[in-house]
């Protein structure tokens, strides 16, 4: 799977982030304005910029920018070690969204986090699993995380929802400090706001086997890069920084685009936060 965001969002997002004017960006790039917009645009240079004077005018690392440029991907993950999770990535109005199933191997009982555009094989998988939906965790409530929300709701109405969004009903709203049991499973929760007001990263933990804890953190951060911030551009940053990168560098970090990565990737190949 391709990085959500390929090198000319990143400088866009970093650009917009900094409050940095095209013709400066372009400048300290080596660039015309035409190529950075080309750049911005398409992810690709017919002209190499000077990426070292670019990632410092517009608040990035240099030699993680660099290596986002010649082309870094996380590592392939076996999700063999997790056991029971699950994946699932749909696609509607142009874009493709990831959301995650776990479950406890014993008890059969089942966790949702966020439902994309289609829910059918997650519906599919419950089935051939014989799984139980207790809950589903949403990370944020832009239409592209909760589009098969209705579904789920109508076709297993006693999974109890649960959410940081102010217009949601007070019984689904997170509590601070809450620990949800899942069979042997904990799942937690830490407020990420910033990319959206209601941002929540699940923390999923006491996996068979030692495994790592998975980090399910919506759009806040993708493997490379970052979710838009949406005019709070700092929060959403500050918070990826507090409650996301000071997890153990094991952690399992699934966005809601983009491939799957971990703590200790990002902090070492991230330009947002070298």
């Amino acid at each position: 799977m391709n990085l959500e965001d390929h090198l000319g969002d990143i400088i866009r997002k970093a650009r917009m982030m900094s409050n940095t004017s095209p013709a400066v960006a372009a400048r300290a790039a080596g660039l015309t304005e035409a190529d950075l917009s080309g750049l911005e645009e398409s992810g690709v240079y017919a002209n190499r910029p000077n990426f070292n004077t670019l990632a410092r005018a517009i608040g990035l690392h240099p030699g993680n920018l660099q290596t986002i440029a010649n082309g870094w991907l996380p590592s392939k993950k076996d999700l063999n070690r997790w056991r029971e999770l699950r994946v699932f990535t749909t696609a509607g109005n142009g874009i493709t969204v990831n959301c995650y199933l776990a479950w406890d191997g014993v008890t059969r009982d089942a966790a949702l986090f966020d439902t994309g555009f289609d829910v059918s094989p997650v519906l599919e998988t419950i089935a051939a699993n014989h799984l139980e939906l207790s809950h589903v965790f949403i990370t944020h409530s832009h239409s592209d995380h909760i589009a098969g929300l209705g579904t789920i709701r109508a076709s297993l109405p006693a999974a109890k929802v649960h959410s940081s969004s102010k217009n949601a009903p007070l019984e689904q709203r997170n509590i601070t400090g809450e620990c949800v049991q899942l069979g042997q499973l904990r799942i937690t929760h830490r407020a990420t706001p910033g990319h959206a007001e209601d941002g929540v990263t699940y923390i999923v933990s006491n996996w068979p086997d030692h495994a790592p804890q998975v980090a399910i953190v919506g759009d806040t951060i993708f493997a490379g890069s970052m979710g838009g911030g949406n005019n709070a551009w700092e929060l959403a940053r500050s918070k990826v920084r507090e409650e996301i990168l000071t997890l153990p560098a094991e952690t399992l970090i699934c966005a809601g685009h983009g491939p799957l990565t971990t703590v200790a990737e990002e902090k070492a190949n991230n330009p947002f936060f070298g």
